[in-house]
């Protein structure tokens, strides 16, 4: 009997969002049976901050300090969407990425198929998207519910919260597929990136509060930029200007992170 010979893939087999999308629903199947689980990180954990800060701390400070005659609930609302939309897509981009890598070898099994690292990275960060919409749609209705919203504007801000996250998200999957064997890496990032940015990028009060020193370090973050376009959706002072420029800040994160997203891919998976 001749020998069969061992079909190889091509990557050609499959389009790209076509390839992409069965990635998206790889990662469905999976997350439909163990959506609990995530709950409270992606939704609850906003909420609670703008209980805590917003009518808690809130009730503390004094009338006429926020800018434009606001209460500090509804000044907090639209900035905790870009927040929680970072924190969200770190949870997604991190420990997940590394093992699908490193412990189930899912990015291993899905390009033994003709589906490419690059349709890999692709699918992911659709996976991520998604995430984000309905974790900023269940917020919505949340601080709508509760009177922290003053009008559709908030609708934007949420459009505005995801772009944040896919920002965000993008560049720090391609560093978690650089990461083996332990995500210690990924703590710094929690600690000493997310966490200083959720407090020094304006989402708990303006940035003009901070040394001057320091502010640069808040306008290259994402959430800065993110907390500006959220607000000024919500409350209507958004001006073209600033408004492109800090759309076209968070697209170019969104681009780069993709591009080195799929060139780490590509090494990892064909390695």
């Amino acid at each position: 009997m001749t020998d069969l010979p061992i079909p190889h893939s091509t990557g050609r087999a499959v389009g790209s969002l076509r390839g992409s999308m069965l990635v998206l629903e790889q990662t469905w199947t999976w997350y439909r049976r163990n959506w609990k689980a995530t709950i409270f990180s992606s939704v609850g954990l906003p909420v609670l901050y703008l209980l805590a800060m917003g009518l808690g701390f809130g009730s503390q400070v004094r009338a006429g300090a926020v800018p434009g005659g606001l209460t500090y609930l509804v000044y907090l609302a639209p900035a905790l969407l870009p927040t929680g939309a970072v924190q969200t897509a770190t949870g997604e981009c991190t420990f997940p990425v590394l093992s699908s890598f490193e412990w189930s070898k899912i990015f291993h099994g899905v390009t033994a198929t003709p589906i490419t690292p690059a349709q890999v990275v692709g699918g992911w960060l659709l996976w991520v998207g998604s995430r984000l919409v309905t974790s900023a749609a269940a917020y919505v209705v949340v601080a709508a519910a509760i009177g922290a919203v003053t009008g559709p504007g908030i609708l934007l801000s949420a459009v505005f919260g995801v772009l944040t996250g896919m920002a965000f998200g993008a560049p720090l999957v391609a560093f978690a597929a650089t990461v083996k064997s332990t995500g210690t890496a990924f703590n710094v990032v929690f600690r000493f990136i997310v966490v200083p940015m959720s407090l020094f990028a304006g989402t708990f009060f303006p940035i003009t509060q901070l040394p001057a020193w320091i502010r640069p370090i808040a306008w290259i973050t994402p959430m800065w930029h993110g907390t500006e376009l959220a607000r000024g959706a919500a409350f209507g002072t958004l001006t073209w200007g600033p408004t492109l420029l800090h759309i076209a800040y968070l697209l170019a994160l969104f681009f780069v992170g993709f591009r080195l997203a799929c060139w780490r891919f590509r090494l990892r998976l064909t390695a």
